[in-house]
């Protein structure tokens, strides 16, 4: 039952199933910032029986879908070229899928939110015996296996072959923790070239190598790969439910934007993610 992702209208970029039971936009097309294309996203998350869409889009855009009746979730400044924000907005087609929010998660988070400052990491991340590498086409069936052993359920196939090698000609970049010659922990950078961003995203440590902060290791690597390639804004849309990962994101200093209430299928159901970013 995975969602897919596809192309509709001028050639903005969807992701949609029943998974996920939403539409996610996530890219807008600017020739498709119009009524005519917000009404077909609508169309087809009714059609379908979604409950939730949900889109990532440029602040010029921002005005026609809140008149349709779109919410800000979350924002990012300058995350488009360095210069323009980014607008994470919803709206949700049946209530229930506002049931069981998260309070106490939302209420931990906001602790560490004000605890942040204490625990910022001022020196280099180092991991004894671990050396972490940039991922090629070669390691996809390692990359499947780790990700089939990680995620009981995940938004996207990454335990997938295809989808991997598929993200890899994309321009997703997969990164690997590995100790004596095994990858024992992973993530990936998902880059837009042109925007220059990049989600820092698909962290996954195999159960018995948690706790040796490698996600921290491997988030580190990432960030000076993606300055050296010239990305200007990171950003992660992260679990609410992982106090560890959101925790891992504010020791190198990124900051909270918003929550994305009962937006991603991942570890067995719905929950709320966190959006945060960073500029480098």
């Amino acid at each position: 039952m995975q969602d897919k992702i596809e192309k509709i209208g001028n050639g903005s970029v969807i992701h949609h199933g029943q998974l996920n039971s939403r539409v996610y936009l996530m890219k807008l097309n600017p020739s498709d910032c119009n009524t005519t294309f917000i009404h077909e996203i609508n169309e087809l998350a009714r059609k379908h029986g979604y409950t939730k869409i949900f889109c990532k889009i440029p602040d010029f855009a921002t005005p026609l879908f809140l008149a349709d009746g779109f919410f800000p979730e979350a924002q990012i400044p300058a995350f488009y070229n360095d210069k323009y924000t980014a607008f994470f907005v919803s709206k949700f087609l049946n209530s229930d899928r506002l049931l069981e929010i998260e309070t106490d998660r939302l209420n931990e988070f906001n602790k560490m939110l004000e605890q942040q400052e204490s625990f910022i990491l001022t020196q280099k991340v180092k991991v004894p015996e671990v050396q972490v590498r940039k991922l090629d086409k070669t390691d996809f069936e390692k990359i499947t296996e780790i990700y089939r052993k990680v995620f009981v359920t995940y938004p996207f196939p990454i335990y997938n072959p295809g989808f991997v090698l598929k993200s890899m000609q994309d321009g997703t970049q997969y990164f690997g923790a590995e100790a004596e010659g095994q990858l024992i922990a992973l993530a990936s950078a998902e880059i837009d070239k042109e925007g220059k961003n990049a989600e820092m995203t698909d962290f996954a440590t195999l159960p018995q190598h948690r706790g040796r902060k490698l996600a921290l290791l491997l988030l580190d690597a990432m960030e000076i790969s993606m300055k050296e390639q010239g990305i200007k804004t990171l950003y992660t849309i992260a679990r609410l439910n992982s106090p560890g990962m959101n925790k891992t994101f504010l020791k190198l200093n990124y900051r909270y934007s918003g929550t994305l209430i009962k937006n991603t299928h991942i570890a067995g159901k719905i929950e709320s993610m966190n959006v945060l970013y960073k500029h480098i």
